[in-house]
């Protein structure tokens, strides 16, 4: 039977040069494209250096064995090809041969086998863009939309394509997809036509500057993860530019960023930056395209990141135009976001203040917000003797000093969105509340455990005390969210944290062969538990809708994350919020049972569940429509029974609502932080609490007088 053209497969075993030449050349690829990459003679060494390195130097004491092996092969073909749409069964049957001995490989020297299935993943990629071309070049207006077809979301698990057939069928699938966004998106097919061919250039070059250093980081970094997932190796070219992707990120937008697939993928805002400001980009956004001061779109699917990073930054002032598709959203959601350039500097960066007035029968009570966007120290400074360095603890104690000035009754600590920094920051930080004693245990590589604490007999603030925390929240968060729950110095409220119990170090290769951070350390709660994988779970927790889509795929195993603990350090409880957290949680749930804006947060968590639980993406226009339809009805709903409840007026579209600005409804942003008004409300039940407690005892002893 004849089924319309592009609806069925193309000719079964099509080989790339039976593809019209025009086909190739529009794709941009060219014949030196085909020859395949040698691994350089500095490898063999560097290979034998990193692996002693990890053997002698890893945290985690393991050998060179068939379970390594089996694990670094898995790794690498998940980072040519995640979503499977390149090898092919046969291709995966041929490399097993190599599945027990890798390690032996690695420890020898010898990188062969990585480069021999890069450069099959090479070649197969450069068949999918001419195979795309042939494709465009014959016209996507002539894709079928009406039959019953889909495209798998997650394709992670799914089973290797058995034929040269079932391959260019999801080729067709994707490439479907990508037209039927385009067009659900409002583009001419000509408009989408002409923006798949610059992907396809796009990726071309992207295959074409891929160098040897690049397959062999790559494949070392497979081992490395074998270990853990902080373990990394630096090439020489990225040692030296160690954390550019970041940083060149931060000067421009204040945003940290990565990729996932052929997307650039918003992994984080940063406190204080532009993006964080303007409320409109968020994490997991994809970034699909940049325009600098108004000037035409510049798609980026595809392209190289340090690319990417050249065109999102500009000068300071300069205004910077993203196409982004929301995160959780399918391809043809997209919306932009303007943003003014900024640096980002350490001041943006510091700990601030601000005072919330909340009352309450009758009585003002005075709330001390103090925010934290990382664990920093100038340690130039200190190492010159400087008496006015800027750390996180010095800034802090002034902050509080400040708010007990302005009579605070209770003291917030936002640590959301905060991963980390410095150790010695999170340990002295948590001196402020602790006159003294232990505050972590760090064991080493050879099982000895150190106790760091603070001894100064000095706390700055010893009132009720509210930690705010989320996914974000990391390594040093942790570690002080964490004394204060074993202390039970204040109750800690917001989402479990992300669970980084490890703590790093960069190590030089011989000879300028690049850099290898390397988790020697990991650390522990004074309680003895591990906050590795576990994290820290709140005392009351809040919906985090957010959260949902950055749930990582690792289970911490390999390091010992579950239940991978040491022995308690004694130490003297403040006993201050255990007895009330029941209490508090009732009181907390009864209030917020009819607040909007936690079911405004709960709605968009279900949605999130929702997303995350779809399988596949519909490509039939029909259905495309009705699902959007549906969609953008539920949230236009959704965002209006929330104006409504703040009294004001409602929109007639989302798009009327994103002109309005993004903070204008958002709970969540920096204008509207509901969250933080929670927090606050929960220090005042505890007030109540206290008091109402402290009141009965004074009764019952003038009673027993």
């Amino acid at each position: 039977m004849t089924r319309r053209i592009f609806s069925s497969r193309t000719a079964t075993g099509v080989a790339l040069a039976a593809f019209a030449a025009t086909a190739v050349a529009d794709a941009g690829i060219r014949p030196d494209d085909w020859r395949g990459l040698e691994p350089l003679p500095s490898h063999r060494q560097t290979s034998v250096d990193i692996v002693d390195r990890l053997r002698d130097g890893h945290f985690v004491k393991k050998g060179l064995n068939d379970d390594v092996s089996s694990q670094t092969l898995d790794n690498y073909l998940e980072f040519l090809d995640p979503r499977r749409l390149h090898f092919l069964a046969d291709d995966i049957a041929e490399f097993e041969t190599y599945r027990y001995q890798l390690d032996e490989a690695l420890n020898d020297g010898d990188v062969e086998p990585a480069f021999e299935m890069y450069n099959r993943y090479r070649r197969r990629a450069l068949e999918r863009i001419a195979y795309d071309a042939n494709l465009i070049e014959q016209g996507v207006a002539l894709f079928d939309f009406t039959l019953d077809e889909s495209v798998d979301i997650d394709r992670s698990d799914a089973p290797w394509p058995d034929s040269r057939e079932a391959l260019e069928d999801l080729w067709r699938l994707d490439l479907k997809s990508r037209v039927l966004s385009g067009k659900l998106a409002g583009e001419s097919m000509e408009e989408i036509g002409e923006a798949l061919t610059k992907r396809g250039l796009n990726r071309a070059r992207s295959i074409r500057q891929t160098r040897s250093e690049d397959v062999f980081q790559r494949f070392v970094n497979a081992f490395a993860l074998t270990y853990d997932e902080h373990t990394q190796y630096f090439s020489p070219r990225d040692s030296e530019d160690f954390g550019i992707f970041m940083s060149l990120s931060l000067q421009g937008i204040g945003a940290e960023l990565g990729t996932e697939d052929e997307y650039t993928v918003v992994r984080g805002l940063v406190k204080g930056g532009p993006a964080e400001k303007g409320g409109e980009l968020k994490e997991g956004d994809r970034i699909v395209a940049v325009s600098q001061n108004r000037q035409p779109f510049v798609d980026i699917i595809g392209r190289r990141s340090d690319d990417v990073v050249q065109l999102i930054r500009g000068p300071k002032g300069s205004r910077v135009r993203l196409k982004v598709i929301p995160a959780g959203a399918n391809e043809e959601d997209v919306r932009v976001v303007e943003i003014v350039r900024a640096s980002v500097s350490l001041v943006d960066q510091s700990a601030s203040k601000s005072l919330l007035a909340i009352s309450r029968d009758g009585l003002e009570h005075r709330i001390g917000v103090v925010v934290v966007p990382t664990f920093y120290a100038d340690f130039r400074a200190m190492e010159r003797g400087d008496p006015t360095y800027k750390s996180t603890t010095r800034d802090v104690a002034k902050l509080i000093e400040e708010l007990k000035g302005a009579s605070i009754d209770a003291l917030i600590v936002d640590l959301r969105h905060n991963g980390g920094g410095s150790l010695q920051e999170a340990v002295e930080l948590t001196g402020l509340f602790v006159n003294s004693g232990p505050v972590v245990q760090v064991k080493s590589l050879r099982g000895s455990t150190r106790v760091l604490g603070d001894d100064d007999g000095a706390a700055v603030w010893d009132g009720p005390l509210a930690v705010m925390v989320n996914r974000g929240s990391a390594s040093a968060s942790e570690i002080f969210a964490g004394a204060i729950q074993d202390y039970d110095l204040g109750v800690v409220v917001g989402s479990r944290t992300f669970g980084k119990g490890t703590v790093q170090t960069m190590v030089e290769l011989p000879r300028g062969r690049g850099q290898l951070k390397l988790t020697e350390r990991k650390f522990y709660r004074i309680s003895g538990s591990s906050t590795h994988y576990n994290g820290i779970v709140p005392d009351i927790e809040f919906p985090a809708p957010n959260d949902l889509l950055h749930r990582d795929r690792w289970d911490g195993g390999a390091i010992g994350g579950r239940g991978s603990d040491v022995a308690p350090i004694s130490h003297a409880s403040a006993k201050r919020f255990g007895s009330y957290v029941d209490a508090l949680h009732h009181r907390h749930e009864d209030r917020v049972a009819d607040d909007p804006n936690f079911a405004y947060l709960r709605a968009r968590s279900e949605y999130m569940e929702g997303l995350q639980a779809r399988e596949a993406v519909s490509l039939s226009e029909e259905t495309r429509l009705a699902e959007k339809a549906a969609d953008d009805a539920w949230a236009l709903r959704l965002e209006n029974e929330l104006l409504a409840a703040k009294g004001k007026e409602p929109v007639s579209s989302l798009e009327e609502l994103n002109d309005r600005g993004a903070a204008f409804h958002d709970p969540e942003s920096p204008e509207n932080d509901v969250l933080v008004r929670e927090t606050a409300n929960i220090l005042i039940d505890y007030l109540d609490l206290a008091r109402g407690i402290a009141l009965a005892e004074s009764g019952a002893k003038t009673t027993g007088q």
